[in-house]
């Protein structure tokens, strides 16, 4: 399983990969992916780590639907060898 985050369809950073440029842009833009997220992704410290990733997707897959400027989309973490062995 990969985890995903919210972002930009004009965002050219990947946000697992290079997570500083891609957040400078985000915020340059005005559009606060981060907290957005945040606000709309019921996570906690009681839940599992799976348990989180799958609320955060949840959250993800709302903002998407619902954009009426069809500006956000979902990334997901590139997968690593050892990833996809472990399936």
């Amino acid at each position: 399983m990969s985890a995903c985050t919210l972002s930009t369809v004009d965002n050219p950073y990947n946000p697992f990969t290079n997570f500083d440029a891609w957040y400078r842009y985000d915020l340059d833009k005005g559009y606060n992916c981060c907290g957005l997220l945040a606000r709309l992704a019921h996570t906690s410290d009681q839940l599992s780590d799976y348990e989180n990733d799958r609320e955060i997707e949840r959250a993800v897959d709302e903002i998407v639907k619902f954009d009426p400027l069809n500006i956000y989309t979902k990334v997901r973490e590139p997968e690593t060898k050892q990833q996809r062995n472990d399936e």
